[in-house]
């Protein structure tokens, strides 16, 4: 029996129709960094466990490594890339500079999703909400003090 083509998958990705090839077992994570080229989801612990590749479907964060791409059909996908706007960095992304809420970097890119979708529900958000809302995020270079305090600036209470 021959090889039967990937199904294609539609979407939006970072506000653009998104029209990809992709097997029912493929994970967004692969999808995005491999096909796509959005590298800065970053595929870490495969597993759920670090939340460096979350990204936002719908506005509401997700692992893309436990997503399969045909789970966002008809979907709207944000990564890291999409905050930006016009090659300037969005209020959340200058607080990470800022207020230096990334060592290596490796986590930031889903720790400012994970904080994107806590701001778009919660502008306002209170020290103890971050950190729950992060609580998805692992970080092995800071103590989340700076990725924190970037947060709240972002939110106006830095």
């Amino acid at each position: 029996m021959p090889n039967e083509p990937e199904p294609i998958r539609h979407f939006r990705l970072n506000g653009r129709n998104c029209a990809v090839p992709a097997a029912d077992h493929t994970l967004l994570v692969e999808t995005l960094r491999e096909t796509l080229g959005h590298v800065g989801t970053k595929q870490g612990c495969d597993g759920g466990e670090c939340g460096a590749c979350t990204v936002l479907i719908d506005g509401v964060a997700r692992l893309a490594c436990l997503t399969r791409t045909g789970e966002c059909e008809g979907h709207e996908i944000e990564t890291i890339e999409g905050l930006a706007a016009g090659g300037r960095m969005s209020r959340l992304q200058r607080a990470f500079h800022e207020r230096l809420g990334t060592q290596c970097g490796y986590c930031t890119p889903g720790m400012i999703m994970a904080a994107e979708s806590l701001l778009r529900r919660d502008p306002h958000p209170t020290e103890t909400a971050i950190r729950e809302a992060l609580s998805g995020n692992l970080c092995r270079c800071t103590g989340y003090v700076k990725i924190v305090e970037a947060v709240l600036e972002a939110a106006g209470a830095g």
